[in-house]
């Protein structure tokens, strides 16, 4: 009984993550998101802590914390014409970051599945 109530918690999870998904924010897997930031134009944003960054990053990437009282401050610098990558440590605070950038009016937003832990993960492969 513990087994199907822990499968059905389990696949309730990922559906709410999935149902996340609309035209302004879409989930990328890591082939995906890694040819996207190649192109020009786009914004790859860490929402990660500094320390976190600090300990390696995407290239190219800006940081800025999503639990930082300043996040919505410091992201409506950004241009909204251009995508927004967006990535944590394994995918919740991302979720949580581009929920609010789409409030505040962001309409390309990409997230990295598995966020940096599965980036770092490719890339030892």
């Amino acid at each position: 009984m513990k087994k199907i109530i822990l499968f059905l918690l389990v696949h309730l999870f990922f559906v709410g993550c999935k149902s996340q998904e609309n035209e302004n924010y879409k989930v990328l897997s890591y082939d995906n998101f890694k040819s996207e930031i190649s192109q020009s134009n786009v914004i790859v944003l860490d929402v990660r802590t500094a320390d976190e960054y600090q300990e390696g990053h995407v290239s190219g990437a800006i940081n800025i914390d999503v639990q930082s009282d300043d996040f919505d401050q410091k992201v409506q610098l950004l241009n909204k014409e251009n995508p927004v990558y967006i990535y944590c440590r394994s995918g919740k605070r991302s979720q949580k970051a581009g929920a609010i950038l789409q409030n505040l009016g962001f309409t390309k937003i990409y997230d990295l599945e598995g966020g940096i832990l599965s980036w770092q993960g490719e890339l030892e492969k």
